[in-house]
């Protein structure tokens, strides 16, 4: 299984991507994984908000694959501990899961139509995050839940 980390934004600031860097990497010694940084479109200041929404799912929705099992981080999705995690990620392994693509959205959350789209949706915490702080946080969570898969030290319960 392959798991894609997309973003809708800016690249990684300077101040997480050294640890974003550091826990993709370690994630990859279990998953195939990589970044997507997906840009805003171009006259995005200029687009009232349901229109920035409506060009970004375009966007996404163009790229994801039909198959692709997509999760969308949103503050009103299902909440996980990191156990919870884990056994998420192993059924989409077991259910021979090709492809997981963790989702990001815009500064405005992402349309309806991706929010459909979405097989399901996950909440880090009822707070509200930076979007890179979300990032470092998503990267840092999969590390750890492949930990517990893993039975390694990483995690303590």
């Amino acid at each position: 299984m392959k798991i894609q980390l997309w973003s809708v934004g800016k690249a990684h600031e300077k101040y997480v991507k050294e640890g974003i860097d550091d826990f993709t990497k370690r994630i990859g010694n279990y998953f195939p994984v990589q970044w997507q940084i997906i840009a805003t479109p171009k006259q995005a200041a200029s687009l009232p908000e349901p229109a920035l929404k409506k060009a970004e799912a375009a966007i996404i929705l163009a790229q994801l694959e039909k198959d692709d099992f997509l999760v969308l981080l949103d503050e009103r999705g299902k909440q996980f501990s990191s156990p919870e995690l884990a056994d998420f990620l192993q059924k989409r392994a077991n259910e021979s899961t090709r492809t997981i693509v963790f989702l990001i959205g815009g500064a405005f959350g992402v349309d309806e139509t991706v929010t459909q789209r979405a097989n399901t949706s996950w909440s880090l915490s009822k707070l509200v995050f930076p979007h890179m702080l979300v990032r470092l946080v998503l990267a840092e969570q999969l590390y750890r839940a492949c930990t517990i898969l893993r039975n390694e030290k990483y995690h303590h319960s």
